[in-house]
């Protein structure tokens, strides 16, 4: 084909594919028209169909929201109701009161205005009795005048100066017997607050003693105590400063010592060395230094505990480890550290009974002892010891002249120095408290006995109890019920008078009647 033919069929073919194109282009393009306005109306009525649902629900809403708010109004205006009739209730019942009142008011108006009227005939009635008084009184005063030859003036001086002496004696009288009602009440008021604090305070009193037993297994581990030629014991003895006694008493080796913390050492020590069984001289020198150890830094402890346990702060550790010490130090056979905190509560209790400061007071009675637990190289009475200690490691005033002044070597400058000083006196004199001498014990025993015996129709006395009770047994023909009730009395009171003693002493006498017979 020629190319010009070409062209020719390409422009026919152009040309009827551009018309088939326009064809179906205008046939789609008008049924897209027609789908498009069919969309548009179908959407266009559900929109009108959706805004008449909306319009009806929103009218509903309405229609609920107004009547909640009528409901509400009407239960506001019908509460405002309410008020308001109480309210007039009330109110009337206001205006009745007052009306009552108003009626009492004027009762009252009525019955003062009578009274008045016979106040005034009383005063009327007065005034003239009184005016008849004083006319017979002046009729009277002349006739003593003439009587006594004296004047109204004379008779009055003298009378006044009777008065004024007789007003002295009463007055002195009266003094007399205020500072006597004075001395009693103070005397029962300290006697009260004493008893009260021993009352409230329940102490255990163990009598210390200077040797400790230390239980072996068998009698073998005696011969290993001793070792080759006693160079085991007299190691040991070298190492604690403590005496072993190793005698015939089964199963038991006695350690003694009046030193309490040496003592004790030697004891730990001792059980240490049974139960590791190695006892040997170098072995005897380690477990005693390690055993010393461990019971100095317990003695800490055990000062750190008692400050806790009295509730007591800010003390020097210096002060806590000396408090510590107290468990291994005795006064005449009681612990002292025991004794020390019992003096502490003491006098904490007295001191509030007093109003005083209590944690002052508290703190004086468990320091008064210290100086005891100063190193006996140093010389000197031991309440100064600890007054010196105290003062040293900034302790408050008053607890530093307590401490010092317990045994009066210096000047009380507080009340709490005094109560330290009793609370001391107390927990020493309590029965069982400290160790008796032998001597003075059986002395003590005999003389409440003889004392008791000394009265008429007493047969026979005992003193039991450590001397705490005495038991008179009196002759029946002699004393009878009501007697024996005043002897006790007289016997108690005579006691109180003529002996010193710990604690109390019960007197109980007894009376019995005895007849005999025999069946035979």
């Amino acid at each position: 084909m020629s190319p010009i033919l070409l062209i020719v069929i390409a422009v026919c073919l152009v040309v009827v594919f551009f018309y088939l194109g326009w064809f179906f282009n205008s046939r789609v393009g008008k049924k897209s028209l027609l789908s498009a306005e069919e969309n548009a109306k179908r959407i266009i009525a559900d929109a009108e169909k959706e805004a008449k649902n909306i319009k009806r629900e929103k009218l509903l809403e309405v229609k609920d929201e107004w009547y909640k708010k009528k409901i509400d109004f009407d239960n506001e205006v019908n509460q405002k109701r309410q008020k308001l009739s109480n309210f007039e209730k009330q109110l009337a019942s206001r205006e009745e009161n007052t009306e009552k009142k108003l009626e009492l008011v004027i009762q009252k108006e009525r019955e003062s205005k009578r009274i008045e009227k016979d106040l005034l005939e009383i005063k009327s009635s007065l005034e003239k009795k009184s005016e008849e008084l004083n006319r017979i009184e002046q009729e009277q005063n002349e006739r003593l005048e003439k009587i006594s030859g004296l004047t109204s003036e004379e008779a009055k001086n003298i009378l006044i100066e009777n008065m004024v002496n007789q007003a002295k004696i009463d007055s002195a009288q009266r003094v007399k017997e205020i500072i006597e009602k004075a001395k009693n009440e103070a005397k029962k008021e300290a006697q009260k607050v004493i008893v009260q604090s021993i009352q409230r305070t329940a102490a255990d009193h163990s009598i210390e003693t200077t040797v400790s037993v230390v239980q072996i297994q068998n009698d073998e581990m005696k011969g290993r105590i001793i070792g080759k030629e006693g160079r085991n014991i007299r190691a040991f003895e070298s190492a604690t400063g403590v005496d072993v006694i190793v005698d015939d008493t089964p199963e038991a080796v006695i350690l003694s010592s009046f030193d309490q913390f040496r003592r004790e050492v030697a004891r730990v020590s001792l059980e240490k060395l049974i139960a590791d069984g190695r006892i040997h001289p170098a072995r005897i020198e380690e477990i005693v230094e390690k055993t010393r150890q461990e019971l100095e830094e317990e003695m800490i402890r055990e000062g750190e505990n008692t400050v806790l346990q009295l509730g007591l702060h800010n003390m020097h550790n210096e002060l806590i480890k000396h408090i510590g010490r107290m468990r291994y130090r005795s006064s005449f056979g009681q612990n002292l550290l025991h004794h020390s905190i019992e003096v502490a509560y003491l006098t904490g209790i007295m001191a509030s009974e007093l109003g005083m400061e209590i944690n002052l007071a508290k703190r004086a009675g468990l320091l008064h002892d210290v100086g005891k637990t100063v190193d006996k190289s140093i010389e000197g009475p031991h309440a100064l010891l600890g007054y010196d200690l105290t003062k040293r490691f900034k302790e408050h005033p008053i607890v530093v002249n307590a401490v010092g002044s317990h045994h009066e070597d210096i000047e009380m400058e507080h009340p709490i120095a005094a109560l330290v000083q009793a609370a001391d006196a107390i927990s020493g004199a309590r029965p069982g408290a400290r160790r008796e001498p032998l001597e003075s014990y059986v002395r003590r025993l005999e003389n409440l006995e003889a004392l008791a015996k000394s009265f008429e129709g007493v047969a026979k006395t005992y003193a039991i109890q450590a001397g705490r009770e005495v038991r008179v047994v009196v002759e029946h023909d002699k004393i009878d019920d009501l007697v024996a009730d005043k002897l006790a009395m007289d016997i108690a009171s005579k006691i109180e008078q003529e002996m010193e003693y710990p604690g109390q002493i019960k007197v109980t006498v007894i009376r019995e009647v005895r007849k005999i017979s025999y069946a035979k």
